[in-house]
C-alpha cells in the first residue's frame, strides 16, 4: 500500500551520510513534491535516500514505463504550474522515456529529469550489465530536445547542477532538463558534510519584459484597428492571462481565435470566434505567445498538403512572444516564418498587463470610436452565435445512432459533469468539448494533448495535481492512445487518483484511417481496404474489463446512446464519493 510523504514523516530520520543524501537535499531545496520513476539499479542509492533519509520526499510515484513517468510529470506541471521530478534508469530507461521528454519540449513544459548512470569508474562496474547500460555522455540522447543537460562528476557539483537545472527548466519558455547522477557518487560515503544551498540566493531569474517603445508601437496599431483579430497560444499558462485577454478583447472589440495549446479564453464568450472565417476580413491580427502562426490561420488541403493563408494580404501582423529565443537547431517546431509588422519579444506574463495599460490609455483618447467598437463587438457576437447554432444543429444529426455519435457522446458527458467543479485533462474529442461544454475558468483545461500515446499518462499527472482539491478530473480518452499504455491505469489505482475516464472508443486509429481514405480517393485505389492496419477490432479490446483488472470501477462497452449519461453519472458519483478512479467505455462512431 502506498505511503505518502506525510505518512512517511517527510522528516529526515537518518543523518546525511551518502552522496545520494546530498542529491535529496538538492531536490527538496527546490520544493520538488513528487518524483515519477520506474525502478532501476543505477539510482538505487538515490532511491534509498529519498525513502529513508528524505522521508519519501519527494514522494515516489511508481510507473510501469518510463514514458508514462515523464508524461505524468508533463501533465502535472501543466495543471499545477510547478515542475515535477522524474528519475530514469541509465541508458535504457532514458531511451524508453525519450518520447515523453520530446513532447514536454514541444509543449514548453518544465520537467526535471534525473538519470542514473555508471558507475563511471571502470573498477566499480558489475560485469556486462553496467557496461552495456552506461554511455560516455548520456545526455547526448536527449540533447536536441532538452533545454540543458549536465552530468556532475563530483558530489560538490551536485547542488549547483540541480540549482541550474531547475532554473533553466522553469525559466520561460520552459522545458525539460536532464541531469545524470553517477551511481558511484550516489553510493559513496561523504568525506565531509555538504550543506544544502541557500535557495533564496539562487532564485529563478526574472521574466523577459518587452521593449517599451516596441510595445507602445504595437498598442497604437492595435487600438487603431477597425477589425482586429487575436490568435492566442501559450499565454494561458498564466491563469491571469485568461482574464486579461478577455479585458483586452472587450476593450477594443477584438475577435479571438484560441489554439487550445493552453486554455486562453472562455469558449462561450461572444468574442470567441474560433473556427469561424472572421480572420478573412481582419485588418490587424495580433498573435499572443503563438509558436506556430500558420496552423490557426491557414486552410489546408489534406490530400495535396497545400496551404492557403486566411489573413488578408493588406492586414497588419502584430506578435508578442518568445520568437527565436526558443529556436531549436534540430527540431522544426518553430514552423513557417511569417512576415510581421511589429514583433515584440517578451514573456506575456509581463507584457500583457503592460499592453492592457497602454491600450486603456490610447482608447481613452478616442471616445468617439466607442460606438464603432460596440458595433464590432455585436458583429463578432453574431458570428459567435452562428457558430454555436451550427454546432447545435450538427449535434442533432445522428443523435440516436449506435455506435454513439461524437457530438452526442460529448453532450451526454457534459450533462453529468456540468454539475461538478470539473477539469478536462487533455483531449477534446475532435473539438466537440469546446463546442458544447462551458470552459469558464482558467483551470478547466491545461491544454490539448499532443497526439497518440500522450493522453492517458498526462491525465494521470493532471489528476495528481488536483488530488484532494474536490475537483472532478475528466479524461475523454481515445482508445488508440490507451492501447499504447494500458499499464498507466495501475498508477491511478495505486495512488488513489480521483479521475473519471470516459472512453471515446471508435475501435480504430481513425486519424490515420482518414489519411488512407484520402490516398485511396486521390489515387483511385480500393477505399474498402483503408481499414487494414488501422482498426482496433476483431477482437475489440474490453477496456472496462482491463480497468477492473487494475482495480478500477468500470462499466461498458456501451453502444446505446440513451445509456451513456446514466453510466457516466454513476461513475462520477463513485469518483467523488470514494476518491478512486472510474472508467466508462463508450463505443463511438468513427467520424
Amino acid at each position: 500500500m502506498t505511503m505518502t510523504a506525510d505518512e512517511a514523516g517527510s522528516k529526515k530520520t537518518y543523518p546525511r551520510e551518502y552522496g545520494s543524501d546530498v542529491m535529496v537535499d538538492a531536490m527538496q531545496a527546490y520544493g520538488l513534491k513528487y518524483a515519477a520513476m520506474n525502478p532501476g539499479a543505477t539510482f538505487r542509492g538515490l532511491h534509498d535516500s529519498i525513502v529513508n533519509y528524505g522521508g519519501n520526499s519527494p514522494e515516489l510515484i511508481e510507473c510501469p514505463h518510463e514514458k508514462i513517468a515523464v508524461s505524468l510529470a508533463h501533465g502535472y506541471a501543466k495543471a499545477s504550474g510547478e515542475p515535477m521530478a522524474v528519475i530514469l534508469h541509465n541508458v535504457v530507461g532514458l531511451l524508453q522515456g525519450t518520447m515523453g521528454i520530446y513532447y514536454a519540449y514541444v509543449d514548453r513544459v518544465p520537467v526535471i529529469v534525473f538519470g542514473g548512470t555508471g558507475p563511471m569508474a571502470y573498477e566499480r562496474r558489475r560485469p556486462n550489465i553496467d557496461w552495456i547500460h552506461t554511455a560516455n555522455v548520456q545526455g547526448n540522447v536527449v540533447r536536441d530536445y532538452t533545454k540543458w543537460d549536465e552530468q556532475p562528476t563530483s558530489i560538490h557539483s551536485v547542488h549547483e547542477a540541480v540549482a541550474r537545472g531547475y532554473r533553466v527548466a522553469v525559466s520561460e519558455p520552459a522545458g525539460p532538463v536532464y541531469l545524470t547522477l553517477d551511481a558511484g557518487l550516489q553510493e559513496d560515503r561523504l568525506e565531509e558534510d555538504i550543506e544544502p544551498l541557500d535557495v533564496s540566493r539562487y532564485k529563478v531569474p526574472s521574466r523577459i519584459g518587452p521593449d517599451p517603445a516596441a510595445l507602445r508601437e504595437l498598442a497604437e496599431v492595435l487600438v487603431a484597428a477597425e477589425r482586429p483579430i487575436m490568435v492566442t497560444g501559450y499565454a494561458g499558462r498564466d491563469p491571469e492571462a485568461f482574464h486579461q485577454l478577455v479585458e483586452l478583447a472587450e476593450l477594443l472589440g477584438i475577435g479571438v481565435i484560441d489554439t487550445n495549446w493552453r486554455l486562453n479564453f472562455p469558449n462561450r464568450h461572444p468574442l470567441n470566434i474560433t473556427e469561424s472565417d472572421a480572420l478573412e476580413t481582419a485588418d490587424v491580427v495580433l498573435f499572443v505567445d503563438v509558436k506556430d502562426m500558420g496552423k490557426p490561420t491557414q486552410e489546408l488541403d489534406k490530400t495535396t498538403r497545400r496551404v492557403t493563408s486566411q489573413i488578408p494580404a493588406d492586414a497588419k501582423i502584430l506578435d508578442i512572444g518568445f520568437h527565436d529565443i526558443e529556436l531549436s537547431a534540430w527540431l522544426h517546431d518553430f514552423a513557417q516564418l511569417h512576415a510581421t509588422d511589429v514583433q515584440v519579444t517578451a514573456d506575456t506574463v509581463i507584457a500583457l498587463p503592460q499592453l492592457l495599460d497602454l491600450c486603456r490609455e490610447l482608447e481613452g483618447r478616442e471616445p468617439q470610436r466607442r460606438d464603432a467598437r460596440e458595433a464590432r463587438r455585436e458583429e463578432l457576437g453574431r458570428i459567435h452565435d452562428a457558430l454555436w447554432e451550427g454546432w447545435r444543429k450538427t449535434a442533432e444529426e445522428n443523435w440516436d445512432a449506435s455506435p454513439v455519435s461524437t457530438p452526442r457522446f460529448t453532450s451526454e458527458v457534459w450533462e453529468v459533469i456540468k454539475d461538478y467543479d470539473w477539469v478536462l485533462t487533455a483531449g477534446t474529442v475532435k473539438n466537440w468539448a469546446l463546442r458544447i461544454w462551458d470552459f469558464d475558468k482558467p483551470y478547466r483545461h491545461p491544454g490539448r494533448e499532443l497526439g497518440t500515446a500522450t493522453q492517458i499518462s498526462m491525465s494521470l499527472g493532471v489528476a495528481l495535481a488536483h488530488k484532494g482539491s474536490g475537483k472532478l478530473v475528466v479524461d475523454l480518452q481515445p482508445d488508440g492512445d490507451l492501447m499504447f499504455d494500458p499499464g498507466a491505469l495501475w498508477v491511478a489505482s495505486y495512488y488513489k487518483l480521483p479521475m473519471l475516464v470516459i472512453m471515446f472508443n471508435n475501435r480504430a486509429y481513425y486519424n490515420d484511417w482518414e489519411h488512407q481514405e484520402r490516398m485511396a480517393r486521390a489515387r483511385g485505389t480500393d477505399l474498402d481496404l483503408a481499414y487494414l492496419g488501422m482498426e482496433i477490432d476483431n477482437p475489440a479490446p474490453d477496456f472496462a474489463a482491463i480497468a477492473k483488472a487494475f482495480g478500477w470501477y468500470a462499466e461498458g462497452p456501451i453502444t446505446d446512446p440513451d445509456a451513456v449519461q446514466d453510466a457516466v453519472r454513476r461513475a462520477a458519483e463513485y469518483v467523488t464519493e470514494t476518491g478512486l478512479p472510474a472508467l466508462v467505455d463508450v463505443v463511438c462512431q468513427y467520424r
